[in-house]
C-alpha cells in the first residue's frame, strides 16, 4: 500500500513503478538483439555499457548540476537522436554506440535507477536509492 509520504516523493510506486522496471528490462533486451544483430564487437560492449555513468560527474558541481547531467545522459532522446544519425548516415559504429546507451539505460531503469531529483543522487523516479 502506498502512504501519503510515499505518494508525495515524486516518485513512482506500486503496480506503476514495477511496469517501468519490466520496461527497463524489455528496452535492455531489445537492445541486446538488436547489437547481436549488428554484429558489432562484444568487446566494444563490454567495455562501454557503463560509459554513461560518466554523467554522474556532474555531481561535482552540486546536486542541480548533477542531476541535470545525469538525466541528460540517462533519457533515451540521446540514443535515440544517434540511433536515427547512424541510420542516416549508414554509420555502423554509431549505431553500436546508440544500441549500448539505449541498453544501459534500460538496465538502470530494471535495476531502479532512475532519473534524478535535484534533492540529491538517491531521490529519482522510481523512488529512494540507499537507506532510507
Amino acid at each position: 500500500m502506498t502512504t501519503e509520504r510515499e505518494a508525495s516523493s515524486g516518485a513512482v510506486t506500486g503496480a506503476p513503478a514495477a511496469l517501468l522496471r519490466a520496461e527497463g528490462l524489455a528496452v535492455f533486451a531489445a537492445a541486446l538483439v538488436a547489437y547481436a544483430a549488428l554484429g558489432a564487437s562484444w568487446w566494444l560492449f563490454a567495455a562501454l555499457i557503463l560509459a554513461p555513468d560518466l554523467s554522474m560527474l556532474g555531481y561535482l558541481a552540486g546536486p542541480r548540476a548533477g542531476a541535470l547531467v545525469y538525466n541528460t545522459g540517462h533519457t533515451y532522446v540521446g540514443p535515440a537522436l544517434l540511433g536515427a544519425l547512424a541510420y542516416g548516415f549508414s554509420a555502423p559504429l554509431a549505431a553500436a554506440l546508440a544500441l549500448i546507451w539505449t541498453a544501459h539505460i534500460g538496465l538502470d531503469r530494471l535495476l531502479g535507477y532512475g532519473l534524478k531529483y535535484s534533492a540529491g543522487f538517491g531521490h529519482t523516479h522510481l523512488g529512494r536509492l540507499g537507506r532510507s
